[in-house]
Parts: structure tokens; sequence; C-alpha cells
């Protein structure tokens, strides 16, 4: 079963027509019981067998299937996106050289992004805007950061590592996501985050993630809060 309704996909190829001048890669790692060789079957196939759905209800990653189907639909709605999916399980390699160590896990890569920014979970509810816009900035290599924002990065003498925990029925944490993922694509020592707070628990709780947004900063410290964005530059290279 599909996750967009055919009006959904309609809305979706409208808005991208004109919105992504290049191609944007979603460069997604997942896992899968069944392995490497399950990796071009798709999702409509695998959401029409009924042994593969009670798979997905026993995996270890209940989010994966949804997910990897909701980015194969979006694909699908424009010429300019591309999806390359891969089993941590089958190609570990991989998932390390990419620092992946949780899925699902999604990165988006274009002529727009010098950093590395990351989805973690599923991009559901208002997380689906955030990576939509994400593609079209991507896409274009327009971030909209202020001069000041661009100054403090083109500062930036070290790596930085933002972690946003969210979630999809948060209205303000679009915001702080999206900020996260400029930075990282306006600086290659930028990696962005973003964390579905439902599907990574564990890692919620490690954080002391008691209410959304969260940015937190390179481990060491962050803040709570959709800030605009000087005061969120401010609190990431206060700690840089």
């Amino acid at each position: 079963m599909s996750l967009l309704s055919d009006d959904e996909t309609d809305r979706l190829r409208e808005l991208l027509a004109d919105e992504l001048p290049a191609d944007v890669r979603l460069i997604h790692f997942t896992e899968r019981e069944t392995g490497p060789a399950e990796v071009a079957v798709t999702a409509s196939a695998e959401a029409s067998d009924a042994d593969d759905a009670q798979d997905a209800d026993d995996a270890t990653c209940p989010s994966c299937a949804d997910t990897e189907s909701l980015l194969r639909e979006l694909v699908a709605t424009n010429e300019h996106l591309d999806l390359e999916v891969h089993d941590v399980a089958g190609e570990p390699a991989l998932a390390e050289e990419f620092e992946i160590e949780r899925v699902p896990a999604t990165l988006i890569a274009g002529p727009g992004a010098q950093g590395s920014l990351r989805v973690f979970g599923l991009p559901s509810g208002y997380e689906f805007a955030t990576l939509l816009e994400d593609l079209i900035d991507v896409s274009s290599g327009v971030d909209d950061l202020s001069a000041e924002a661009h100054e403090a990065l083109d500062n930036l003498d070290r790596e930085v590592h933002l972690q946003v925990f969210v979630t999809p029925t948060c209205p303000h944490c679009p915001s702080a996501a999206r900020t996260a993922h400029k930075l990282a694509m306006a600086s290659p020592r930028v990696t962005a985050d973003v964390i579905v707070a439902n599907d990574f628990p564990e890692l919620a709780e490690r954080y002391d993630v008691t209410a959304v947004p969260k940015v937190v900063i390179d481990d060491e410290r962050g803040f709570v809060g959709a800030l605009p964005e000087d005061e969120f530059v401010a609190a990431v290279f206060d700690s840089a």
C-alpha cells in the first residue's frame, strides 16, 4: 500500500516540477533480514507480500520499511531525484564510510550540499515538509543564510556535529531542523543530523530529550526550542 495518496503524489509532482534545477541523491541505509539481494525490489512489490509485512513487524527496525517506501514514492515524482538503497548488514564497510550507526538513515547529496545532511528515522508529518525544502535547497544551491552566518562558517576551524531531535507532530521542529541543515549545506565542516526521536527512544533518553526540538552540539551542550537563525548560529559557534 502506498504511503502517499494519489492527490499528494500529484501535488508533489507539481511542487517539484520547477524547483529542482539539478540532480539530488538520496543515499539511504536500511536494514533487511533478506540482505542486499533485495535492494532492487520495489516498495509496491514488498507491500503486496504478506510475508514481507510480517517480517517488517518482527524486524529490529520497525520504521525501515515505511521509510524506504516513502522515499521510493517521493523520487518517482521527479526525474532529478535519485535514490540509492543500501542494507547495512550486507554493506557494513559502506555504512562505516558514511558513519551510519543507526537506521533508517538518509543522506542528502547534491550541488548545494558542502557538508553532511542526514535524516535518521521516518520523515513523516511536519518533517516530510522539512525533507522537501532540503531537496529544493540542495538542488538549487541556495541556503538563504545571513551574511553573518556565512562569515561565521567561513571562519570555522574545526568539525561541528549537530543533532536535532524532532517529532513528526511538532510544528516548531522544522525551523530548527532546517537551520541545522542549512549550516551543513554551507560548510564542509558541519554535519547536521535530524533525528526523529520516536524512532530512537534510547538515543533520545541518552540525550535527555524531554521536549523538542532539542539541538545537541558536539555531544557537549545544546538548547531546546526553535531559535531564530542568529541565536542558533551564536549557540553553535559559542561551542566551537
